[in-house]
């Protein structure tokens, strides 16, 4: 990821990793004219250079306990502390909380990154079989509506004083923001629906345009 455009880096340790670049991607050439690059981002090297990272659904299990042995998990604490956009989509939002439980299991033991100041519940929406696609507003983002595909769906069940509530669906918290970390419980990417990525790409463009003018 070189040149003087925004380095996206996409967190590839497990998930939905290439229709998260792909989204990416067309959100880039949508909001900065193409001017950067989109990688995937596995080690704390790949992920130290990005400008701004997104954290795809999969197995929240799974990736956290990948990025504590590849030393990811430190990189993107250490990225969120210099105020790094941030975008973790479902598997991603869990991972970045501070607490988890499950919906039919109770607490999970997973590690967590305890990057926003949320507890989540896992499977919120029931398990596989109930997946669904449902249009989210998230009004505070400038966005009236988005398409989103919710997979074992999470919900944010508890929220610390510094946490905007961007979106509910359902009476449940399913997107939230803090400094310049979102969390999202669906999947905007499996929808085909770029307005949350636009917004985030845009938003982390125009951050690092800012740092560079000051």
């Amino acid at each position: 990821m070189s040149g003087a455009g925004l380095r996206v880096g996409v967190l590839s340790l497990q998930g939905d990793v290439r229709e998260n670049v792909e989204a990416a991607e067309a959100a880039l050439e949508s909001e900065a004219g193409g001017n950067g690059a989109v990688a995937e981002a596995a080690s704390p090297g790949e992920i130290a250079g990005s400008d701004c990272l997104v954290i795809p659904g999969g197995e929240s299990t799974a990736i956290g306990g990948m990025s504590l042995v590849s030393g990811a998990a430190a990189a993107v604490r250490e990225r969120a502390g210099a105020g790094a956009p941030i975008l973790g989509i479902c598997a991603g939002l869990i991972l970045l909380s501070r607490g988890a439980s499950d919906r039919t299991v109770g607490a999970t033991g997973q590690p967590l990154l305890d990057v926003l100041d949320v507890r989540v519940e896992r499977n919120s929406f029931g398990r596989q079989r109930q997946s669904f696609e449902a249009d989210v507003s998230m009004e505070p983002c400038g966005i009236p509506s988005t398409r989103g595909v919710f997979i074992r769906a999470p919900s944010v069940s508890e929220a610390g004083p510094g946490v905007e509530v961007l979106a509910r669906h359902g009476g449940r918290i399913v997107a939230v923001r803090q400094g310049a970390v979102i969390g999202t419980a669906f999947h905007p990417e499996l929808a085909g629906d770029l307005a949350l990525y636009r917004h985030f790409i845009g938003g982390a463009a125009a951050a690092r345009d800012g740092r560079r003018q000051r």
